[in-house]
């Protein structure tokens, strides 16, 4: 019964479902024979769905069974040819052949293998020479530089083919790769890297052998190197090895590899205590300590949280998380720091957040928790103040990553206090320490008001007295935060009136100091960030058309740590965020019972908004939220996404103002944010790609889609002229598959596009041979559409039915391959072909009643278990 329902689903051409059905058949089924025919029926599935692997490995046990079953051979052979297993297919296809031998479509599936194999043996042959003269000129240090870099870069191509790749690892290449290696030539380090990286993509045999050759000690050495090109191209190399270990590479098994597939938990496990080892070493850059933290926040955290194994992030929390905490509590201004960059530390932050989100119960956070305070007592003491300042750091770090956890650790005996009494230290890395800390920890309102209590005259001394700019400025952005805890609520103002604005002006006035590093002029947008909830300093701030100007171009730089100050602070100005709307009757009510109710500042009204945004426009916005969407870096996190997808939203309401977001780019930025991020970010990034795509030309709105106009029109006319001179030519331009682009262009609204694909078209119909040759292409969709075609024109008029034999002398076997075909669409148009001719007239039927096509029709006849 199930095997019958899988026959009508395929029929339905509902593959998954016909799947469903043959596996629940197989599991239930002990006869052996009905098994080899279900396995068989199955792999007909799998090769419709395109899984060729899977179609292969059914066949073959199919084969198993009944070692003749020429249908599962038949099966096999396609799905091996596909895989790109030519020689293997082409054993099978003989094992058909000499089952029948008169059977044409058999002979011709073994001409165009052997075809095939013949100019994969070229192509392997010429491709040897080649990489063996490319590996000679590169290790021959009189070479000239030119033919150097040449051969480097023919190499990284070669490497990045299956058969160039196969043929490098076959000849000795890892080896001699690895020679290149140790040049301590930067070019060719980086040549060799990029084509091992192309040879371990998609590859998992490949893959596990280049790691255990090159050994992962070696490759987290070449990616700790100072070179930025050459650390990023050892990264990507990693990542290909992960790619594979983990099962996302595109290599498919079939049949008994399945079975020698290698456990590859035990590499992966040895890749991640690697990386985190060079998270602590001092022997490692800053640029290889990112890549080792980008790694880890790709890899570890689970990519769909319904998968319920977290068991590589409770991996690096048992065995990496103090590691994590000690960069994340490193102070750059100290002697004993480890190399950072600007972004190495607020990427350390990203990747606790996102182990922390990993977890799946309390107990697994509890555990989290508990590293982290042992981590903090053990730094903690009064004796080293140096230490002590490591804990207060490391606790900055996880506020800025997974912030509940941090408010926690703020609960700790002490810490709080200990953060306001080194505000009053006497040593300015105290204060800057304690000043960075106290920022952070006032995200929460509670703790917003116990530090205004206790360390807002402190804040302002430090503010005051201190001649450190970097000091100076920090204390400035701990008073922006205090003076905006309120957020947007218009009563619950923290300072006097008309302080907050002193306090922007300047902000403002530190971001566009040139004078101060970037790294500085970074906290002054951060203090914008909270002081733009107030909307006087939001007018205040659009009208600074300088100090936008310093914003953005603070955006495009290296440092990716400010993104999300930046995103955050265009938010405030663009009132992009959430609003929770008042209902009236509750608002009467909270009054009544005197309970705090939030007011609306006058300036954050629709008219106040909309001539922000303008301002914002005007100044050049859309080009800075494009850069910061090509950050590709783990700090540009799913959160700061969404911001920026909200903050276009609001840029693309006054439908005058879309062309301007277009022509500066915010077209194709707003794709990747509408595909990647948070569900909120995707829907406001796709309303705003809406709100573009309703108005403006496609073409302009997210150019690079299509060809223009002119080389569409230019492009139809020669293949006109080609088509117009002989049926050669014809029928190449068929082959190559041009015949639906074609059609296309003939249903274009413009007249000269429609008037040249037309031409075009009436040219290859002058091929009288076209349809019925095209019935016999290998391309499916191809077949099925010929074939359809000619049925319609074979049942419409009968003198056509004898036309079609003059045609071609190989009518006959188009036809037998077409009733054979294993696609019933296909099939069924070659059996009313066959009808229609043999309704015909009388001669025409004689001749195919004496040909094959009688026994191939009572073959189908007979078929009955079969889709």
């Amino acid at each position: 019964q199930l095997k019958e329902e899988g026959n009508k689903y395929f029929q339905a051409s509902d593959y998954e479902k016909a799947v469903h059905s043959y596996t629940q058949a197989i599991k239930l089924n002990k006869d052996k024979a009905l098994q080899a025919v279900l396995y068989r029926n199955r792999a007909a599935c799998f090769l419709k769905k395109e899984e060729y692997a899977k179609a292969a490995s059914d066949a073959s046990r199919a084969i198993d069974i009944n070692a003749s079953d020429i249908k599962a051979l038949y099966r096999r052979s396609q799905a091996l040819e596909k895989l790109g297993k030519l020689d293997q297919a082409f054993k099978d296809a003989q094992k058909c052949a000499t089952i029948e031998p008169r059977n044409k479509n058999f002979q011709e599936t073994l001409r165009r293998l052997g075809t095939d194999i013949q100019e994969k043996l070229r192509i392997q042959f010429s491709t040897d020479l080649r990489v063996q003269k490319m590996f000679e000129i590169l290790l021959d240090e009189n070479s000239e530089k030119e033919k150097r870099e040449k051969a480097a870069n023919n190499l990284i191509v070669l490497g990045r083919e299956e058969a160039g790749a196969e043929r490098i690892f076959q000849n000795n290449g890892v080896s001699l790769l690895l020679q290149l290696i140790e040049t301590k030539n930067a070019e060719l380090i980086l040549a060799a890297v990029r084509t091992l990286s192309g040879m371990c993509t998609g590859h998992k045999a490949r893959a596990t052998a280049i790691l255990h050759y090159l050994g992962i000690d070696n490759i987290c050495m070449w990616m700790s190197v100072d070179n930025e090109e050459i650390s990023l191209a050892v990264c990507n190399l990693l990542q290909a090895i992960t790619d594979c270990l983990l099962g996302q590479g595109k290599e498919e098994h079939h049949g008994k590899a399945e079975a020698v597939v290698l456990d590859t938990k035990k590499d992966l496990k040895m890749i991640t205590m690697c990386l985190l080892d060079m998270l602590v070493s001092k022997k490692v850059s800053g640029q290889g300590r990112d890549r080792a933290l980008n790694l880890l926040n790709k890899n570890i955290p689970r990519k769909d949280l319904k998968d319920h194994d977290n068991s590589r992030t409770i991996f690096v929390i048992d065995n990496g998380l103090k590691k994590i905490l000690k960069v994340a509590g490193q102070i750059p201004e100290m002697p004993d720091c480890l190399p950072l960059t600007e972004n190495t530390q607020l990427t350390a932050s990203v990747l606790l957040n996102k182990l922390y989100d990993d977890l799946r119960c309390d107990p697994e956070r509890d555990n989290y928790r508990v590293i982290c305070e042992e981590y903090i007592k053990s730094k903690i003491d009064p004796q080293d103040m140096d230490k002590t300042l490591h804990a207060i750091q490391m606790v900055s770090g996880v506020l800025q990553g997974p912030f509940d956890l941090g408010n926690k650790l703020l609960g700790m005996k002490g810490i709080m206090e200990m953060m306001v009494a080194l505000c009053g230290s006497e040593r300015e890395i105290d204060q800057l320490v304690a000043v960075e800390a106290l920022i952070h920890a006032s995200t929460k309102l509670s703790r917003a008001t116990f530090i205004i209590s206790n360390g807002v005259t402190l804040l302002k001394e430090i503010y005051k007295k201190t001649k450190n700019e970097k000091i100076k400025i920090r204390a400035l952005v701990g008073l922006c935060k205090l003076g905006s805890a309120g957020g947007t609520d218009y009563g619950l103002r923290q300072f006097a009136e008309g302080s907050t604005e002193k306090l922007a002006k300047q902000c403002r006035k530190w971001l566009c100091n040139t004078s101060i590093d970037a790294r500085t002029r970074k906290w002054a947008v951060e203090g914008l960030a909270y002081l733009t909830l107030d909307a006087d300093v939001k007018d205040d701030f659009v009208e600074d058309e300088p100090a936008l100007q310093a914003m953005f171009e603070l955006a495009k730089t290296s440092d990716k740590t400010i993104l999300y100050s930046v995103a955050s602070a265009l938010v405030n100005c663009t009132n992009s965020y959430d609003t929770k709307e008042l209902v009236p009757e509750l608002v009467q009510l909270a009054k009544f019972s005197k309970q705090h109710v939030p007011e609306e500042h006058p300036k954050d009204k629709k008219d106040f908004v909309v001539k922000r945004v303008k301002r914002l426009l005007k100044a050049g916005v859309v080009s800075a939220l494009a850069c910061m969407v090509k950050a590709d870096s783990a700090i540009l996190t799913d959160q700061s996404k969404e911001l920026i997808a909200r903050v276009f939203l609001a840029l693309c309401e006054d439908p005058k103002d879309r062309g301007t977001i277009v022509a500066q780019g915010g077209g194709k930025a707003l794709i990747p944010l509408a595909v990647e991020g948070t569900e909120v970010g995707k829907i406001k990034a796709s309303h705003a790609l809406a709100k573009i795509a309703a108005i403006s030309n496609p073409d302009m709105a997210f150019p690079g889609e299509r060809r223009d106009g002119l080389q569409n029109y230019e492009a139809l006319l020669g293949l006109t002229n080609f088509s117009g001179r002989s049926d050669k030519l014809r029928m190449k331009i068929v082959k190559e598959r041009a015949l639906p682009d074609i059609e296309n262009y003939m249903f274009e609204n413009h007249d000269q596009l429609r008037q040249a694909a037309t031409e075009c078209m009436c040219n290859l119909v002058v091929n009288k041979e076209l349809v019925v040759l095209l019935c016999g292409e290998d391309d499916e969709k191809v077949q099925v559409a010929a074939a359809g075609a000619l049925a319609m024109l074979t049942a419409a008029q009968k003198k056509l039915c004898s036309k079609m034999t003059e045609v071609t002398t190989q009518w006959l076997e188009i036809l037998q391959r077409l009733c054979l075909h294993d696609n019933m669409e296909v099939q069924h148009r070659g059996l009313v072909i066959a009808f229609n001719l043999i309704s015909a007239e009388k001669e025409l039927a004689k001749k195919l009643v004496e040909s094959e096509l009688l026994e191939i029709l009572t073959y189908i006849g007979k078929q009955e278990d079969d889709p």
